[in-house]
């Protein structure tokens, strides 16, 4: 086996696309809002936060530069990815079926992390959740951020199995 080839060239590979696209998926939400002025709910604040969460894991693994930390952040990715699964599922099951989603767990959390007063312009709630319940290509938006959860959590039990 040639070095390039080798499972820790492979897993940073692997985690460096995962950041990538968790960040990408943050650009491509705030260009939602502020070019189609699509404004987000406290649910769609939450899962911008993972996604953010889910980039810092994978860097966690990368800077380490051994087999412990690429497990350890492929476990972070895993257990952030299903708590974006469960964003995802109770954003569109739940909470876009509400008049008002003030004051939910997404918004404690957020403000309790202080980052809507960090960063208002990237994780301040706007929108109720019903008025945030949108389709893109008719899909409801929350199902691209819930396909990529996915993904990233099979991609982190890929590398956990290795």
């Amino acid at each position: 086996m040639r070095a390039a080839d080798s499972p820790a060239r492979r897993s940073n590979a692997w985690l460096g696309m995962i950041a990538l696209v968790s960040l990408a998926a943050v650009a491509a939400a705030l260009v939602s809002q502020h070019v189609f002025d699509m404004q987000p709910c406290p649910w769609c604040v939450l899962q911008r936060v993972i996604f953010v969460a889910i980039a810092i894991a994978c860097v966690i693994g990368l800077v380490l530069r051994n087999g412990l930390g690429r497990g350890l952040s492929a476990l972070l990715v895993l257990l952030l990815s299903l708590s974006g699964v469960a964003a995802a599922l109770w954003q569109h099951f739940v909470a876009a079926a509400t008049a008002s989603c003030n004051l939910t767990l997404a918004d404690r959390i957020v403000s309790g992390l202080g980052l809507d007063g960090w960063a208002p312009e990237v994780f301040q709630a706007r929108a109720s959740c019903a008025d945030a319940a949108v389709k893109v290509l008719g899909v409801p938006y929350e199902f691209f951020s819930l396909a990529l959860f996915v993904v990233f959590a099979l991609a982190a039990l890929r590398l956990l199995r290795r």
